[in-house]
Order: C-alpha cells, then sequence, then structure tokens
C-alpha cells in the first residue's frame, strides 16, 4: 500500500519545495491534484517541459515518487462541447502521466446533479473513447462520487465502475464525502464492503455531518450550496474506528491490482495549511498503525 500526501494544501510552493516538503513529512509519494502549472481544475493539461523537468529532478532529488494524478474535468456534460473538450484534456493528461512513468489517474464523476440522466449518457460516452486509450498506456482509472456531481452516492457510483468490467477502472472512496455517499447516515463499514474488490483507493480526511442542523450555516436558507470539508481526523464525526476496522478486514494495505500495483491511501486535507506540520504527521503516523501495525 502506497501512502501518499495530496499537495494541494501546499501547491502555492514551488514544485522542488513541494516535494521537499512531502519528503520531511516522512511521505514516499505524491498524490498531485489539480495544480494550475500542471493539471489546472477543467483546463487542457500545462505541464510544460520546464515544469516536469523539475519535477523530476525533485522526486530524484528526495526519494519521492508520484503515486497518482488528480484530474478534473467536464467529461460527463450535459453540455457537449464542453464534454468533447474534456476527452481533449483527458488524452493529454494520460500522455504526461505515462512520460511521468504513473500509472494512477483518479478523477471525479462531475456533471450536474439535476440532470443525472443526461450526464451518464454522456459520461458513458466519454468513456467509450477514452477507455481503450486508457487500457492501451496501462493506466489505472480510479472514480470517485464528489458533492454536486451528477451521481453523489457510494453505491450507485461503484455500480458505474463495475459495469465498465475492466480491470483498468476501479472505484475511490473519499473520507470526507462520507455523508453525501449515503445521504447522512455515514455507514462506512457497508459502503466499503459494496465497493469490495474494485476499491483500490481511500482519500483520508474527517467532516462534520452536513445533513444535521446547523452543522454547516448557509445563508440565505435553501440556497443551493454544496458544504463539506476536509479536516483533521477527529475534527469531524466520521467513525474512522469502523472504517480502520473494515479496511484491515478487506486487508487493503496488502490489495495488488492488475493494473497500477498497489492500493493508495492519501492524506486528503484542506484548509489549513498552517495546521499541517502537525496534522500531515499525525495523519501518515495513524493510517501506519491502523493498517501496517507500526
Amino acid at each position: 500500500m502506497k501512502i501518499a500526501f495530496d499537495v494541494d494544501v501546499i501547491r502555492d510552493r514551488s514544485i522542488t519545495e513541494m516535494v521537499r516538503q512531502v519528503s520531511e513529512w516522512g511521505y514516499k509519494y505524491i498524490e498531485q491534484s489539480p495544480h494550475p502549472r500542471i493539471n489546472p481544475f477543467y483546463k487542457h493539461p500545462k505541464a510544460g517541459l520546464d515544469v516536469m523537468n523539475e519535477y523530476k529532478r525533485a522526486l530524484k532529488q528526495y526519494g519521492v515518487e508520484i503515486s497518482s494524478f488528480i484530474v478534473v474535468y467536464r467529461w460527463s456534460g450535459p453540455d457537449n462541447d464542453r464534454r468533447i473538450a474534456a476527452v481533449r484534456n483527458w488524452k493529454r493528461m494520460i500522455e504526461i502521466a505515462v512520460d511521468m512513468g504513473v500509472e494512477v489517474i483518479n478523477t471525479e464523476l462531475s456533471g450536474d446533479p439535476n440532470q443525472p440522466e443526461i450526464c451518464e449518457e454522456r459520461w458513458y460516452q466519454s468513456m467509450e473513447e477514452l477507455l481503450p486509450i486508457i487500457e492501451r498506456e496501462g493506466i489505472r482509472l480510479e472514480i470517485q462520487s464528489h458533492p454536486w456531481d451528477f451521481c453523489e452516492e457510494n453505491n450507485e457510483t461503484a455500480d458505474l465502475v463495475k459495469s465498465l468490467r475492466s480491470d483498468h477502472v476501479k472505484y475511490l472512496y473519499s473520507v470526507p464525502h462520507t455523508f453525501f455517499y449515503d445521504k447522512g447516515k455515514g455507514d462506512v463499514a457497508s459502503m466499503l464492503d459494496y465497493a469490495g474488490d474494485d476499491l483500490s483507493h481511500v482519500l483520508i480526511a474527517d467532516t462534520m455531518n452536513h445533513t444535521k442542523h446547523c452543522r454547516y450555516i448557509v445563508n440565505p436558507p435553501g440556497v443551493d450550496a454544496v458544504v463539506h470539508q476536509h479536516v483533521g481526523i477527529g475534527e469531524g464525526e466520521v467513525n474512522f474506528d469502523a472504517l480502520f476496522e473494515s479496511l484491515r478486514q478487506m486487508d487493503f494495505a496488502n490489495r495488488k491490482f492488475k493494473v497500477g500495483g498497489e492500493s493508495i491511501i492519501t492524506t486528503s486535507l484542506f484548509g489549513y495549511p498552517e495546521k499541517m506540520p502537525l496534522q500531515a504527521v499525525a495523519t501518515r503516523e495513524r493510517i501506519e498503525r491502523e493498517l501496517l501495525n507500526r
């Protein structure tokens, strides 16, 4: 199992400094989330030769590897022009991953929850074009649902993944989205069990249960807003004892896949860079203690 750190919270640093910091916090792997100079949200990948050469040098210097890229594109419509552009972005991102020796790309369903049927049709249309390329290039594509995607629920998203019947497509469980995944119940054990053998990646962070009265206050009341956070373990309401117990029962730490190798677990803390010197290390140590008996 690869233990990675999502560098979004330190993306304002230089590439070299970003890699150095991850190494200093004791991580061997970086999860490269959307970065304005590499793989920006929704836009065409930038990743110029100067940036990626600096990245390669820094990885070698500090003994760190990229476990995975995260990309977010409008590949599930409903605007078909945007979908076509997103597929073009995907093709370039796959080329960049291959050049960097990265075998795993994870992503969100995107789309519009108010138009789920159209968005699902667009998503399958995109996958029909992309899956042959993903399989040819030896990429493991990991899919999660994100709040405000055309599908927000764990079981339905796992079914979408399973429907493709490909060793190259697996499921990602994002812990801070737990209460969106089952409409506020937070039954992590049941949801992980449902994902089953297709679970290849877990994002670790806590969050509050947004379905409870006044957990988050949005003004004016009733506006369309998707509020959640990626905070440190114990600062929210996720049942981490159940989560880690389920992962132990699944032997998640020892999973290996035909494509992309080992399972991945990523520290995915946002919003509080001032806490990272403590929380980045504490989260890694908790993962190691719970799943690797260290």
